[in-house]
Parts: structure tokens; C-alpha cells; sequence
């Protein structure tokens, strides 16, 4: 790979980085607000011990674990990037130096 196309991809993976860092910090306050709400819906659920208290707090736990998931995904997405970005990186030193 040239050095233009190097720094080209490094340029991409940094944009994508960022986007992905967006990403995180939105994952991150949504699953704290489902996960504050899927207490909630527990505590209803124990206090009134109802058949629909209970499918309430099962579909908000359901929605706080998606976004658990959804949050592990966007981490394992950055560690990619981040290990593609320092392979470009040493690749760019070699090619300098």
C-alpha cells in the first residue's frame, strides 16, 4: 500500500472512530435510562405482583439487555478500529522511515 493510500484509510478509520465514539455515548445514556426504567418496572412488578406488571418489567429488561448488547457490539467495532489504526500507523512509520 502507498503512503497516500495509507494515510487515505487512516483517515477514513479516524472518521469512523468518531462516528462509532458518537455512537457509544448515546448507546450509553439510552441503556442507563432502560436500565433505570427496567427497575422501575421490577419494582412495580414485586410492589403489585400483576400479570401485567410482570410482562411490563420483562419487556423493559428485554429492551435494556438489546442495548447491553448493541453497547458490546459498538466496543468490539472501536478495539477493531482502533487495532486496524495502529497496524496503518506502523505501517505509515514503515514506510517513512
Amino acid at each position: 500500500m502507498t503512503r497516500a493510500m495509507l494515510e487515505r484509510r487512516l483517515s477514513d478509520v479516524a472518521a469512523q472512530l468518531r462516528g462509532l465514539r458518537r455512537e457509544l455515548a448515546v448507546t450509553d445514556e439510552q441503556l442507563a435510562l432502560l436500565a433505570d426504567e427496567a427497575d422501575d418496572a421490577r419494582l412495580r412488578s414485586l410492589v403489585s405482583e400483576t400479570p401485567l406488571a410482570e410482562r411490563e418489567h420483562r419487556e423493559a429488561a428485554r429492551h435494556a439487555e438489546a442495548m447491553g448488547r448493541h453497547r458490546t457490539d459498538v466496543l468490539d467495532d472501536i478495539r477493531r478500529l482502533e487495532q486496524e489504526q495502529d497496524d496503518l500507523l506502523d505501517r505509515l512509520n514503515e514506510a517513512v522511515g
